[in-house]
């Protein structure tokens, strides 16, 4: 199976994130995904079985308990791959965080002159604090 066709599966994908955060049980993976995805405990463990088999995740026994672990190397395999169509979101996503940096100055400074002509209109009013009687 093609790692895209692995990953083109939102439950799967979901399933990643979960084992991102670090080694869980299959029962913990199922009881989230079932939830997210209104699917059944064997759809779950399915979607296990195709991460484990294409290298996705790896799994141990402990106990009765089955631990899923990522294994990151096919992500580095299709991060690699994607290295060369990154010249076409690159300078978007730069140029999104510079509007966005630019947002948030406007709005301190904004923000900042607002608070300076609020305390200001206070003293004008005669509400202010500092104010000696």
């Amino acid at each position: 199976m093609n790692a895209f066709d692995v990953l083109g599966d939102p439950a799967r994908r979901r399933i990643l994130e979960l084992l991102a955060d670090g080694e869980r049980a299959a029962g913990a993976v199922g009881a989230v995904v079932q939830e997210e995805f209104g699917i059944s405990q064997p759809a779950v463990s399915l979607h296990l079985r195709v991460l484990r088999d294409n290298g996705f995740a790896t799994m141990r026994p402990e106990g009765a308990r089955r631990l899923y672990a990522l294994n990151p190397t096919p992500l580095r395999e299709v991060d690699v791959w994607l290295e060369r169509y990154r010249r076409f979101w690159t300078p978007h996503l730069d140029a999104l965080a510079t509007e966005l940096a630019r947002g948030k100055r406007a709005r301190r400074m904004r923000d900042d002159t607002g608070s300076s002509a609020d305390s200001k209109s206070n003293r004008k009013d005669g509400n202010s604090e500092d104010r000696a009687d």
